[in-house]
Protein backbone atom coordinates (compact mmCIF):
# COMPACT_ATOMS: atom_id res chain seq x y z
CA UNK A 1 0.00 0.00 0.00
CA UNK A 2 2.69 2.47 0.67
CA UNK A 3 4.56 1.76 -2.71
CA UNK A 4 1.18 3.24 -4.29
CA UNK A 5 0.91 5.47 -2.57
CA UNK A 6 3.33 6.97 -2.79
CA UNK A 7 2.98 7.67 -6.21
CA UNK A 8 1.26 10.52 -5.14
CA UNK A 9 2.28 14.34 -5.03
CA UNK A 10 3.76 16.55 -8.41
CA UNK A 11 3.23 19.86 -9.88
CA UNK A 12 3.93 22.31 -13.15
CA UNK A 13 4.62 25.41 -14.73
CA UNK A 14 7.63 26.01 -17.56
CA UNK A 15 9.80 28.77 -17.43
CA UNK A 16 11.74 28.15 -20.86
CA UNK A 17 11.95 30.13 -23.49
CA UNK A 18 10.21 27.81 -25.96
CA UNK A 19 6.67 28.73 -26.17
CA UNK A 20 3.75 26.07 -24.31
CA UNK A 21 2.00 25.40 -27.26
CA UNK A 22 5.52 23.84 -28.68
CA UNK A 23 6.89 22.74 -25.17
CA UNK A 24 6.66 18.90 -25.02
CA UNK A 25 6.03 16.80 -21.37
CA UNK A 26 9.80 17.04 -20.83
CA UNK A 27 10.13 20.65 -20.66
CA UNK A 28 6.96 20.59 -18.56
CA UNK A 29 8.07 18.73 -16.05
CA UNK A 30 11.57 20.69 -16.09
CA UNK A 31 9.69 23.54 -15.61
CA UNK A 32 7.91 22.64 -13.11
CA UNK A 33 10.69 21.53 -10.76
CA UNK A 34 12.77 25.02 -11.50
CA UNK A 35 9.56 26.77 -10.75
CA UNK A 36 7.14 24.44 -7.86
CA UNK A 37 8.29 24.89 -4.29
CA UNK A 38 5.15 24.12 -3.16
CA UNK A 39 1.86 22.50 -4.02
CA UNK A 40 -1.43 21.48 -3.27
CA UNK A 41 -3.78 19.12 -4.50
CA UNK A 42 -7.27 16.86 -4.22
CA UNK A 43 -6.72 13.42 -6.34
CA UNK A 44 -8.97 10.50 -7.40
CA UNK A 45 -6.85 7.42 -7.44
CA UNK A 46 -7.41 3.84 -9.05
CA UNK A 47 -5.82 0.66 -8.72
CA UNK A 48 -6.13 -2.43 -11.07
CA UNK A 49 -4.86 -5.17 -9.90
CA UNK A 50 -3.53 -7.86 -12.16
CA UNK A 51 -5.49 -10.68 -11.09
CA UNK A 52 -8.51 -9.26 -12.94
CA UNK A 53 -10.03 -8.30 -9.18
CA UNK A 54 -12.89 -5.32 -9.09
CA UNK A 55 -10.96 -1.89 -9.15
CA UNK A 56 -9.92 -0.58 -6.12
CA UNK A 57 -10.94 3.78 -5.96
CA UNK A 58 -9.57 6.35 -2.96
CA UNK A 59 -10.06 10.09 -2.68
CA UNK A 60 -7.97 12.38 -0.95
CA UNK A 61 -5.72 16.07 -1.13
CA UNK A 62 -2.16 15.80 -1.43
CA UNK A 63 0.37 18.20 -0.18
CA UNK A 64 4.30 18.94 -1.12
CA UNK A 65 7.08 20.97 -0.19
CA UNK A 66 10.26 20.31 -2.57
CA UNK A 67 12.66 19.27 -1.54
CA UNK A 68 11.58 15.95 -0.04
CA UNK A 69 8.43 16.56 2.02
CA UNK A 70 4.89 15.35 1.30
CA UNK A 71 1.96 14.87 2.74
CA UNK A 72 -0.76 12.25 1.31
CA UNK A 73 -4.19 12.16 3.12
CA UNK A 74 -6.80 9.40 1.59
CA UNK A 75 -10.34 10.13 2.59
CA UNK A 76 -12.67 7.66 0.96
CA UNK A 77 -13.09 5.08 1.14
CA UNK A 78 -10.97 4.63 4.56
CA UNK A 79 -8.79 7.18 6.12
CA UNK A 80 -4.88 7.07 5.65
CA UNK A 81 -2.46 9.60 5.96
CA UNK A 82 1.00 9.55 4.76
CA UNK A 83 3.86 12.09 5.45
CA UNK A 84 7.56 12.27 4.59
CA UNK A 85 8.92 14.21 6.72
CA UNK A 86 12.41 14.45 4.91
CA UNK A 87 14.04 11.85 6.98
CA UNK A 88 11.26 9.29 7.43
CA UNK A 89 7.90 8.09 6.23
CA UNK A 90 4.56 7.48 8.45
CA UNK A 91 2.05 5.62 7.38
CA UNK A 92 -0.86 6.32 9.74
CA UNK A 93 -3.91 3.40 9.66
CA UNK A 94 -6.68 4.91 11.95
CA UNK A 95 -8.79 2.39 11.92
CA UNK A 96 -6.27 0.16 13.16
CA UNK A 97 -4.25 2.64 15.32
CA UNK A 98 -1.11 1.34 13.65
CA UNK A 99 2.13 3.70 12.46
CA UNK A 100 4.76 2.29 9.85
CA UNK A 101 7.37 4.14 9.67
CA UNK A 102 10.23 3.96 7.55
CA UNK A 103 13.77 5.70 6.73
CA UNK A 104 13.04 8.13 3.65
CA UNK A 105 16.63 8.25 2.65
CA UNK A 106 18.25 6.50 -0.73
CA UNK A 107 15.08 3.79 -0.70
CA UNK A 108 12.57 6.85 -1.68
CA UNK A 109 15.61 8.18 -4.50
CA UNK A 110 14.17 6.17 -6.93
CA UNK A 111 10.54 6.46 -6.52
CA UNK A 112 7.81 7.65 -7.89
CA UNK A 113 7.51 10.46 -5.03
CA UNK A 114 11.03 11.02 -6.48
CA UNK A 115 9.38 12.54 -9.70
CA UNK A 116 7.31 15.13 -7.38
CA UNK A 117 8.98 16.43 -4.39
CA UNK A 118 12.73 15.78 -5.90
CA UNK A 119 15.74 18.25 -5.87
CA UNK A 120 15.76 18.72 -9.60
CA UNK A 121 15.73 17.56 -13.56
CA UNK A 122 19.84 16.27 -12.64
CA UNK A 123 18.83 14.45 -9.79
CA UNK A 124 15.60 12.87 -11.46
CA UNK A 125 17.25 11.71 -14.52
CA UNK A 126 20.01 10.35 -11.82
CA UNK A 127 17.41 8.03 -11.42
CA UNK A 128 15.19 7.52 -14.06
CA UNK A 129 15.52 7.49 -17.88
CA UNK A 130 12.87 10.09 -19.28
CA UNK A 131 11.00 9.71 -22.66
CA UNK A 132 8.44 12.06 -24.21
CA UNK A 133 5.61 9.69 -25.63
CA UNK A 134 3.79 12.50 -27.58
CA UNK A 135 0.02 13.84 -27.01
CA UNK A 136 -2.87 11.24 -26.18
CA UNK A 137 -6.44 12.11 -24.88
CA UNK A 138 -5.41 15.83 -24.90
CA UNK A 139 -2.43 15.37 -22.76
CA UNK A 140 1.51 15.60 -23.30
CA UNK A 141 2.75 12.52 -21.56
CA UNK A 142 6.19 11.93 -20.11
CA UNK A 143 7.52 8.33 -19.46
CA UNK A 144 9.72 7.68 -16.39
CA UNK A 145 11.60 4.42 -15.80
CA UNK A 146 13.86 3.78 -12.94
CA UNK A 147 17.33 3.11 -13.41
CA UNK A 148 17.24 0.86 -10.57
CA UNK A 149 16.07 -2.55 -10.37
CA UNK A 150 14.76 -2.98 -7.15
CA UNK A 151 12.77 0.68 -6.99
CA UNK A 152 9.06 -1.66 -7.13
CA UNK A 153 8.14 -0.06 -10.37
CA UNK A 154 8.38 -0.87 -13.86
CA UNK A 155 7.42 2.64 -15.09
CA UNK A 156 5.43 6.10 -14.46
CA UNK A 157 3.66 7.89 -16.72
CA UNK A 158 3.21 11.77 -16.28
CA UNK A 159 0.31 13.80 -18.01
CA UNK A 160 0.41 17.63 -18.64
CA UNK A 161 -2.46 19.97 -20.27
CA UNK A 162 -0.80 23.11 -21.12
CA UNK A 163 1.64 24.01 -17.92
CA UNK A 164 -0.81 21.93 -15.55
CA UNK A 165 -0.18 17.93 -14.16
CA UNK A 166 -3.01 16.59 -15.03
CA UNK A 167 -2.58 12.50 -14.00
CA UNK A 168 0.03 9.57 -13.12
CA UNK A 169 -0.10 6.42 -14.21
CA UNK A 170 1.89 3.84 -12.28
CA UNK A 171 3.03 -0.01 -13.26
CA UNK A 172 4.32 -1.72 -9.99
CA UNK A 173 6.69 -4.31 -10.81
CA UNK A 174 3.70 -7.15 -9.63
CA UNK A 175 1.87 -5.76 -12.96
CA UNK A 176 -0.63 -3.63 -10.80
CA UNK A 177 -1.50 -0.58 -12.91
CA UNK A 178 -2.39 2.28 -10.72
CA UNK A 179 -3.63 5.53 -12.19
CA UNK A 180 -4.25 9.21 -10.60
CA UNK A 181 -5.64 12.00 -11.51
CA UNK A 182 -5.72 15.55 -9.87
CA UNK A 183 -7.86 18.24 -9.32
CA UNK A 184 -7.75 21.50 -7.54
CA UNK A 185 -4.31 21.84 -7.57
CA UNK A 186 -2.39 25.54 -5.97
CA UNK A 187 0.82 25.89 -6.92
CA UNK A 188 3.02 27.68 -4.33
CA UNK A 189 0.75 27.84 -0.94
CA UNK A 190 2.33 28.99 1.73
CA UNK A 191 2.67 25.94 4.37
CA UNK A 192 3.46 25.43 7.95
CA UNK A 193 6.10 23.52 9.17
CA UNK A 194 3.73 21.50 10.75
CA UNK A 195 2.18 20.24 8.01
CA UNK A 196 5.13 18.24 7.59
CA UNK A 197 5.19 17.28 11.33
CA UNK A 198 3.56 13.61 12.53
CA UNK A 199 3.34 12.14 16.07
CA UNK A 200 2.48 8.75 16.66
CA UNK A 201 -1.16 9.06 18.31
CA UNK A 202 -1.09 8.17 22.04
CA UNK A 203 -2.03 4.35 22.57
CA UNK A 204 -0.99 3.50 18.44
CA UNK A 205 1.47 0.72 17.81
CA UNK A 206 4.04 1.86 16.23
CA UNK A 207 5.79 -0.80 13.61
CA UNK A 208 9.30 -0.06 11.95
CA UNK A 209 12.41 1.84 11.78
Amino acid sequence: MLRSVLVSVVALVSLLATPLAQADALDRMRGFLESTKTLRADFTQTVLPKNGRKPQFSSGSMVLSRPHKFRWQIEKPYPQLIVGDGEKVWLYDPELRQVTVKKQGAALAGSPAALLAGEGIVALQKHFSLVNLGAKEGLEWLEATPKSTDSGFERVRIGFAGSELRSMELVDSFGQSTSLVFERIERNPSLTATTFRFVPPAGADVLGD
